[in-house]
């Protein structure tokens, strides 16, 4: 496999800085917003706790969106508010209080069956069925084998949060991610390992936007048209502190080509635009490495004689049983490649691991540049969430207008390095203001415990190159996704050339 040599990099102003992004790369993005306040949230520990406490504040309506929902779990129960431990009790509590309180809850449908077999969830959607302020829809507004991928949640059209994380099992951890921790359990009482995840919270009309969209979503799905909220409470968690105050937020999206509306690739543009961009470093979380597009964009720059360090960081293996054969086969490709065009050895792809060397899932969806840039999402490097998923990212660059910002980026960047290590961000802070390097930052701090360890692959089974080759099963778009068995069954080519881009018969789902 042969990436691409170097391409032209981005003009910078008289005082050696880039314009923001958003004037730089409008197309990137469907609304840039002020945010009154925003904050970075790594791990669900703090994330449910924070979401709780906003939920508590609603008053008129909550907009709950996600790839996948779970009644049973956990949400930051024994914070003194009186209510039910597990999330769907805990909405059907809030409700009680709030007369005047609507709740709508999207999911992607596919995999919702075999959720609803587990007793608790059902009794819950059944109780919810009959109840006037709750309401569930399951989002099939997608291609074949696409999926509905975005996480967000809006409440009073005032505060949102946006990210990786769901409201679903095995999402709970804390930021030790300890070895041995015992609330780290599924509703039915199954431990499993240490996860990592991040969201971002924001206030004011950046909020009000994300409204917008899960309000357009929650209609596309075949929900009944939501009018914005005009009356809502203040709602941001008293206990979060904010890392920005009125700031801009970019609010990028992927969506597929369906019979009634065109393909949207803000966010396969916005990642392009963000690796041209870095002038020193590119620091990245996420769970998969599987996109073409992404590696040639970092090959342009790994070709520069001056260009960024690239790291980035993943799971030692994908989740799941299919998942590992796809995404782990391309990773191994992509990184191969990309290993050759390193010339100047500022590339390198991490796993976290525990103090006992337990590998520690990355669920994370985080970027940042240089101390300037910082992205957290619900898209992957790979090429469903560039083309195939419906995503949603938020950025934020608030160096140009606030100096307080690069601080804040760089403050946060420097705590998510010393989480994967060991460490604190005033030693990460202090070891690279030192070296100048990620590179050589990650390798002083790490140890045979806590740390990042480099990624390492063998040779590929000829069936897992035959999969990284083809893209079976991580498709860039909907015509793709079974092409090639359509070039062996004249059937599947037809419905393919029918459905081109449409999604499956029948279009949108009803209510």
């Amino acid at each position: 496999m042969t990436l691409p040599t170097a391409a032209p990099r981005s003009a910078a102003n008289d005082d050696g800085r880039r314009p923001s992004i958003f004037r730089e790369t409008p197309g990137a993005f469907w609304r840039v917003e002020q945010a009154t306040r925003a904050a970075m949230i790594v791990d669900a520990e703090d994330y449910f706790t924070h979401l709780r406490a906003a939920m508590l504040k609603a008053r008129r309506r909550i907009v709950l969106v996600g790839w996948d929902f779970d009644a049973r779990i956990a949400f930051a129960g024994g914070g003194g508010d009186g209510g039910p431990e597990a999330i769907g009790e805990f909405i059907t509590w809030l409700v009680r209080r709030r007369p005047e309180l609507q709740v709508h809850i999207l999911r992607w449908d596919t995999g919702t069956l075999k959720a609803l077999f587990h007793a608790g969830t059902l009794l819950t959607v059944l109780r919810w069925i009959r109840d006037p302020q709750i309401h569930l829809k399951l989002d099939s507004h997608h291609p074949v084998a696409g999926s509905h991928h975005q996480k967000v949640v809006v409440i009073d059209d005032d505060v949102a949060f946006c990210g990786g994380i769901d409201m679903t099992r095995r999402r709970w951890d804390s930021r030790a991610h300890a070895d041995h921790e015992p609330r780290r359990r599924n509703p039915d009482g199954s431990p499993y390992g240490p996860w990592h995840d991040a969201a971002m919270a924001l206030e004011g009309p950046a909020a009000r936007a994300l409204g917008d969209m899960s309000r357009e979503r929650w209609r596309a799905a075949g929900g009944r048209k939501l009018e914005p909220v005009e009356t809502g409470g203040d709602c941001w968690p008293d206990d979060l502190a904010p890392d920005f105050q009125d700031v801009e937020v970019g609010i990028s999206r992927t969506l597929p080509a369906m019979r009634d509306c065109g393909a949207v690739h803000e966010i396969e543009e916005l990642y392009v635009a963000l690796i041209a961009r870095a002038r020193r470093w590119i620091y990245a979380e996420s769970q998969y490495f599987a996109s073409r597009r992404i590696a040639e964009a970092i090959a342009r720059r790994l070709h520069e004689a001056d260009g960024p360090e690239v790291v980035i960081v993943n799971p030692i293996t994908a989740d799941g049983w299919l998942e590992p054969i796809a995404m782990d086969s391309a990773r191994a490709r992509l990184v191969a490649a990309l290993r050759e065009c390193d010339l100047h050895n500022r590339f390198r792809i991490y796993h976290p691991v525990t103090a006992a060397g337990r590998p520690i899932y990355v669920h994370a969806k985080v970027m940042v540049i240089d101390d300037e840039i910082l992205r957290v999402s619900s898209s992957n490097f790979n090429n469903r969430s560039l083309r195939l998923d419906t995503e949603c990212d938020v950025t934020l660059d608030p160096a140009g207008d606030d100096p307080a910002g690069a601080s804040s980026i760089r403050r946060i960047r420097n705590a998510l390095l010393a989480e994967h290590l060991g460490s604190d961000p005033a030693t990460v802070e202090a070891i690279l203001s030192t070296t100048g390097s990620l590179i050589v930052t990650i390798a002083g701090l790490s140890s045979r415990g806590r740390g990042l360890q480099p990624f390492e692959h063998g040779e590929l089974p000829a069936v897992q190159r035959w999969l990284a080759d083809t893209k079976l099963l991580d498709p860039e778009g909907p015509a793709e996704m079974f092409e090639p068995l359509a070039r062996r069954t004249p059937l599947l080519k037809r419905l393919l050339h029918r459905h081109d881009g449409a999604g499956p018969p029948g279009g949108r789902a009803r209510s």
